[in-house]
């Protein structure tokens, strides 16, 4: 075959390869479109709280390393020798009324809230929901007139290698957007039973907390709400409540202002070997008590479902309205039996179920 024919077939085969490479590479000329359509949705979230209050800096992993599951996340602390101390965070606006979204560790133990519009009105603020296991809250401000408002996207659809551009307000400078990809799915980095992040890496800052992360329609694909950081600032390393998730208990917080939980009244723990979760503690007075369980025993099922970590049994309980009757599969010493256990309502407190 002559050369210069075998040079044409060659050249036929490796070009589409090189063209859907090209195309996977692809990445916006600019991202000021994208930027003008959301800006006027994202909102600086001021918070005056009381001497000895924690500012609400996006939850930090002390460590450059990917947080191991079941270990708490820490949060900066900077306390005021005054009364009162000034923070700050983000959010943004779901509703023409004037309904924002922000983080529980933002508003939380806030005493006055003032929110900062994108043509620069400030605005105060009330907290109308909350959820601390989610770290998801609503607050509200009234303008007199419509707000323009955010749609959510489908985190769902949202792949590893998606772009993806954060809102904010970071170190309380005014908003800024940043723009990044997302670096994995599913993160659990052991903030509590409801642990399922988006991990971007984007810049996330002290400030950016409870602002949105926006897929390149300008649909809301996440909340974010932490870091991993050696230092408090960013490394590329963040986490994003997803869509999906934040949506729902959104939804639940504007009918009802709480989540109702479910809860046991026990302490657990993973097991080395075998099935099953442990429990080390046991609230007498809780459903788990007054149902007969001891610490020791161990739960093998819910419902019928295998039930193989701790976070699985927290979720599962978490997740059912309180005065259910749950149905439980347990493992006492060798011993197999049921029993059933009406599910009350969980405290504020995290770390059991």
């Amino acid at each position: 075959m002559p050369a210069r024919r075998r040079a044409i077939i060659a050249a036929s085969v490796v070009a589409p390869f090189v063209l859907r490479v090209r195309r996977a590479r692809a990445m916006p000329s600019s991202f000021a479109p994208l930027v003008r359509m959301v800006a006027p949705v994202v909102v600086g979230v001021s918070v005056t709280q009381y001497s000895g209050a924690p500012r609400p800096s996006p939850p930090v992993l002390p460590s450059p390393r990917a947080p191991i599951p079941g270990q708490p996340r820490t949060r900066p602390q900077d306390y005021a020798g005054t009364e009162v101390s000034k923070a700050a965070g983000s959010g943004f606006i779901i509703t023409a009324s004037g309904i924002i979204v922000t983080n529980n560790h933002v508003v939380g133990n806030a005493a006055e809230i003032v929110v900062t519009l994108d043509d620069g009105r400030r605005v105060k603020a009330e907290v109308i929901g909350t959820d601390q296991l989610t770290d998801l809250a609503i607050i509200r401000i009234d303008t007199g007139r419509d707000l323009p408002f955010a749609i959510w996207g489908d985190s769902a659809r949202m792949q590893v290698g998606d772009w993806i551009l954060a809102g904010g307000n970071p170190f309380d400078l005014g908003t800024s957007f940043t723009a990044g990809i997302i670096s994995a799915r599913g993160r659990e980095i052991g903030d509590g039973p409801f642990d399922h992040f988006l991990q971007l890496d984007a810049p996330i800052n002290p400030g950016n907390s409870g602002g949105p992360s926006f897929d390149m329609r300008g649909h809301v694909i996440g909340v974010n709400t932490a870091i991993v950081s050696p230092s408090g600032g960013s490394v590329g390393i963040g986490f994003a409540i997803p869509s999906n998730m934040a949506r729902r208990i959104v939804t639940a917080l504007i009918a009802h202002g709480s989540i109702p939980r479910g809860w046991l009244g026990v302490s657990v723990q993973d097991r080395t070997s075998g099935p099953g979760v442990r429990l080390t503690g046991v609230d007498s007075s809780g459903p788990a008590g007054r149902a007969g369980l001891q610490p020791g025993d161990i739960v093998l099922a819910i419902n019928h479902l295998p039930v193989n970590d701790a976070s699985a049994l927290i979720r599962a309980i978490a997740s059912v309205p309180p005065g259910t009757d749950e149905h439980l599969r347990m493992d006492r010493g060798g011993r197999m039996f049921d029993l059933s256990v009406r599910v009350g309502r969980r405290p504020a407190e995290l770390g059991s179920d």
